[in-house]
Formats: structure tokens, sequence, C-alpha cells
């Protein structure tokens, strides 16, 4: 795709199709890549989203600290899991598991919110925001995180400001419909595979 006609999803949708392997694996490295990807298109939230931003760039670190530290082993993101599901380790909230859940949690808030400024045309930011935490991350979100959350998206920009930014040059409402598609199918493997281990459910403390 010519840059002349990129949005801020562009890079991420591009992508995308690296992340599987010939197998049908999901691959540790182009998968963190993809959400590392999703930063640029949150920071232009501002201080809205600092708590998720933080949160998600902390858990890719995470997992791609593991990932480095045994690249051929760590090649196959769930093989990470299986490890410390057999180390008995993967409940501890440093660990990968938790890292992989929360990361994919916090992805599912964004695609929510991404689908709720497509569809819904007369939302505020602050009402986007806010749906798409109540259908989200809310229900996993202990008092403390979910009063924090729940203030800091009242600082949310202006949407229609917003849609200009992210949308740069190219079709911000195809690239995000794009986006809202295909991201969900990676994240719902993720839960799937994580229920199959017992894993989808821990809560914050």
């Amino acid at each position: 795709m010519a840059m002349e006609t990129a949005t801020l999803f562009t890079p991420c949708l591009e992508a995308m199709p690296t992340v599987k392997s010939a197998e049908g694996e999901i691959l540790t490295k182009p998968f963190l890549d993809v959400c590392r990807l999703v930063l640029p298109v949150i920071e232009k939230f501002g201080s809205a989203m600092t708590l998720v931003k933080s949160d998600i760039g902390g858990n890719i670190s995470r997992l791609d600290a593991k990932y480095e530290s045994d690249p051929s082993a760590n090649q196959i993101l769930y093989n990470i899991v299986h490890k410390e599901v057999n180390e008995k380790t993967a409940k501890g909230s440093s660990s990968c598991t938790n890292g992989l859940l929360w990361l994919t949690r916090a992805m599912d808030f964004m695609v929510e919110l991404f689908r709720n400024l497509l569809e819904h045309q007369e939302w505020t930011m602050t009402e986007a925001c806010t749906n798409a935490y109540n259908k989200t991350l809310k229900k996993w979100h202990g008092w403390i995180a979910s009063t924090s959350f729940t203030v800091a998206m009242k600082l949310g920009p202006d949407r229609k400001k917003f849609m200009e930014v992210i949308g740069g040059t190219g079709d911000i409402k195809s690239d995000m419909e794009r986006f809202c598609t295909s991201f969900p199918v990676l994240l719902q493997e993720n839960h799937n595979f994580l229920r199959s281990v017992g894993l989808d459910d821990l809560k914050a403390s």
C-alpha cells in the first residue's frame, strides 16, 4: 500500500498476515509486532488511554523478553504458556501467561472501542470508551482499576479531531473495519487456547 493512502492502522494491517505460521500457529514475534503497531493509534487518545497504553506496552515487553531469551523455543506463542503451565507458574501475576491474557483483553477493549466509533456515529468518545470498557475489561478489574479507568475515560479527545488525526490521508473507515474484522480472529484464538488450559478467567487482584 502506498504511503500516501496510509492511516495509522495501515502498518498494523500490513503486518497481520505474518502472524501465523504455514501450519496455522500464532508466532510470538509477529503477534507482538502487530500489538506494538496498535500503540501509535492508542497514543492519539492522549491521557484517556495512559493506563491502557502502559498496560499493553508492559505486557508486550514481558512477552518479548521471554521470546528473546530463547527465540527458537519460544517461536510459537502458546509454547510459552504450555511451559509455564507445566512448571506451575502460569497463574503468577508476573507470568507470561498472565501477560498474554491481559494483552488480549486490552486489545479486545480497543477493538470494541473502534467498533463503537464505526457503528455509533452519534456517540461521544467517552460513551464509546465506556461502552467498550463495560463489555470487555470491566468484569476482570477490581474496584481500584475500575475507578481509575472510569475517571480516565472522561478525558477522551474530541471524536471528530481524533478520527482526522488517525485517518491521515487514507480511508479510515475501511481500515478500521478491516482491523475490527481481522484482529478479533487472533484474539479469540488466544481466548480459546487460554480457556483450554483453564486460564482465561483470571481476575485482577
